[in-house]
């Protein structure tokens, strides 16, 4: 997966960030929009972490997303 698809599909994709950073709100997704300076900048501000540490973090959860994240269908269905 690329940053590209997640930019476009930021929608649908937010409730894994919030899996994944909890402490951002709907409010700092919103700012986001898909822009990952934006949600760099986000992370770092509500852990208290370096850019770099933040940046570390995104690498990893863009590594672990998955058409799945994407898909509109239920599982199962």
């Amino acid at each position: 997966m690329n940053w590209d698809q997640i930019k476009g599909n930021w929608k649908q994709v937010t409730g894994k960030a919030k899996e994944q950073w909890g402490k951002l709100t709907d409010d700092d997704l919103d700012v986001v929009a898909g822009r990952r300076e934006q949600l760099a900048g986000k992370i770092q501000e509500r852990y208290g972490v370096a850019k770099e540490e933040a940046e570390s973090q995104i690498v990893a959860w863009e590594r672990k997303a998955s058409d799945a994240w994407f898909s509109t269908k239920k599982p199962g269905a």
